[in-house]
């Protein structure tokens, strides 16, 4: 495959996401998920990165991430999963590709949508039905920017920034997290 052309800038804000080859799980069992996030925390100081939000879902992942240095978040992903493919590889008894393709990327290029981007990332799997709340799910740090739970990929300079404290954030996602249920109560008016 020919190299990747975008351009990762030092202090930019990337959404990063990838999902599994023709939709299938990333993900077999919890330790895979800790294997991951393993991986993230032992990489993400080597190449410059801060961990702003994730969440990883069965089939996809979605994280928030901040260049430090010049070095392209591209090294950091491409390390992660290179790494997390190999060894469910080993443990799954399998080969080939396990991702689609190549992780999509997208610079957060204006502040204010900063917040709603990570709103979208923590709601993931209240969206996919696998939780009825966002703190329900345990593959993502919704429950760091809330502080029911410590943990080191979080930057909780960036929250106290946006909303002081985790209340506050957590009345944020409260309000969209109503609105999918009310959507999802009124859509079967229609559609059962």
């Amino acid at each position: 495959m020919p190299h990747r052309r975008a351009v990762f800038a030092q202090g930019e804000y990337y959404h990063i996401c990838n999902r599994g080859a023709a939709r299938g799980r990333l993900f077999f069992k919890p330790a895979n998920y800790e294997h991951c996030l393993r991986l993230l925390k032992r990489y993400r100081s080597r190449y410059g990165a801060t961990v702003i939000a994730y969440c990883l879902m069965p089939n996809h992942y979605h994280l928030l991430l901040r260049q430090e240095t010049d070095t392209p978040l591209s090294r950091l992903i491409n390390t992660v999963f290179n790494a997390y493919v190999q060894a469910v590889n080993i443990q799954e008894n399998r080969s080939g590709a396990l991702f689609e393709g190549r992780f999509r990327h997208a610079c957060v290029e204006k502040e204010r949508y900063l917040v709603h981007v990570c709103r979208y990332i923590h709601l993931n799997p209240v969206r996919a039905k696998l939780v009825r709340r966002a703190e329900e799910w345990p593959y993502s740090n919704y429950l760091e920017w809330i502080g029911r739970r410590g943990g080191t990929l979080c930057d909780e300079t960036f929250i106290r920034k946006w909303f002081g404290d985790g209340e506050a954030y957590q009345r944020f996602v409260a309000d969209e997290a109503d609105e999918l249920r009310m959507r999802d109560q009124v859509s079967r008016y229609f559609w059962d």
